[in-house]
């Protein structure tokens, strides 16, 4: 599956602002939108994590024996998720992680309890592959939320998306509202 509206856009470090700051912190909370899913100790990935908008709060969330290993192509946008993880102490639990843009590329022992794909997924050229990636990490009792921007995928592309997650062996646990977007709750056990 190629995704036909890609254009090689990824958000900007440069327009990192827009992604972290209190205005946001109002409408999406990461706890409110992920603090279901992850509990204490757990390994979480934050894949497209930005300037860590979420990556902070959930290396909070995962407490001393946990790991948050974010992700993300631009150097830039790691090296913001570093900085804000030394100011709060944080930077033991989250592990940065570089990825070209064809792959995540993640070490193959890592195994995780919960992904986020936070209005990242349109960005990619080929959703059907960084998902198939995804599997490769995911715990059989994992789960990955996927969370779609309103404004950039339509409700047709989001349920051509959601078959194309089925058929690439996921099992859809529901479809959470109050997530901020078009959203998936995905494991691949049933």
């Amino acid at each position: 599956m190629y995704n036909k509206d890609y254009k090689g856009d990824v958000c900007s470090h440069k327009h990192s602002f827009f992604l972290d700051n209190v205005f946001r912190r109002v409408i999406q909370n990461p706890k409110k939108i992920v603090g279901e899913y992850i509990k204490d100790g757990d390994t979480v990935i934050d894949l497209g994590c930005g300037p860590g908008y979420f990556s902070i709060d959930m290396a909070k969330m995962v407490g001393e024996t946990g790991r948050v290993i974010s992700v993300d192509l631009q150097p830039e946008m790691l090296e913001k998720v570093e900085k804000k993880a030394e100011k709060q102490n944080l930077f033991r639990r989250i592990t940065l992680h570089s990825c070209p843009q064809e792959r995540i590329g993640l070490p193959l022992d890592v195994a995780a309890d919960f992904v986020l794909v936070f209005y990242m997924l349109h960005e990619t050229p080929h959703p059907d592959i960084f998902l198939q990636e995804v599997k490769t990490f995911l715990k059989k009792d994992g789960k990955c939320l996927i969370v779609e921007p309103l404004f950039h995928v339509s409700k047709k592309q989001f349920q051509k998306l959601t078959q194309d997650v089925k058929n690439i062996g996921f099992t859809i646990l529901g479809r959470p509202s109050k997530k901020g977007g078009r959203s998936l709750l995905v494991s691949l056990g049933g």
